[in-house]
């Protein structure tokens, strides 16, 4: 399984925002440029997050975006099935559908990829915005 450029971006922005929380709206173009992402698809992206309710915009001079939640209650995993819907490694084993496939009652392998699907979502509903802000003063981050 691999997350796009939406979901990697959009935590990148949805972290950026976290870091003012509480500051006022943050104008798109700073969040573009500190994150060294494009404004443009930064801009889409955001119409997703503001969609799923996690962020707000402000028209204006003093506009931008800001969360609509405190940092503590957004997970890395809210905002990657925001942008990129569930997070599953196959088709078969997204929310437990077994009308998918006709062998998903015998199927051996379905098990593992359910597993993988619950370990992937235990690990990204169990980091925050906040927890991403914290590593960042902690300078607890990684390059990746």
């Amino acid at each position: 399984m691999k997350i796009s450029t939406k979901g990697r971006y959009g935590v990148t922005a949805m972290y950026e925002l976290a870091l003012h929380f509480g500051q006022g709206p943050l104008p798109l173009k700073m969040v573009a440029e500190k994150q060294n992402i494009s404004e443009a698809y930064l801009e889409q992206l955001m119409g997703s997050l503001r969609r799923a309710g996690f962020v707000r915009s402000v028209r204006g001079s003093q506009g931008g975006y800001e969360l609509t939640k405190a940092p503590g209650s957004i997970t890395v995993g809210d905002v990657i099935r925001a942008l990129e819907g569930p997070i599953a490694p196959v088709e078969c084993v997204i929310d437990d559908d077994v009308d998918y496939c006709h062998r998903a009652d015998s199927c051996i392998t379905r098990g593992i990829w359910a597993k993988v699907r619950d370990s992937i979502n235990k690990v990204v509903d169990s980091i925050t915005l906040a927890d991403l802000c914290n590593d960042e003063k902690n300078g607890n981050h990684q390059e990746g």
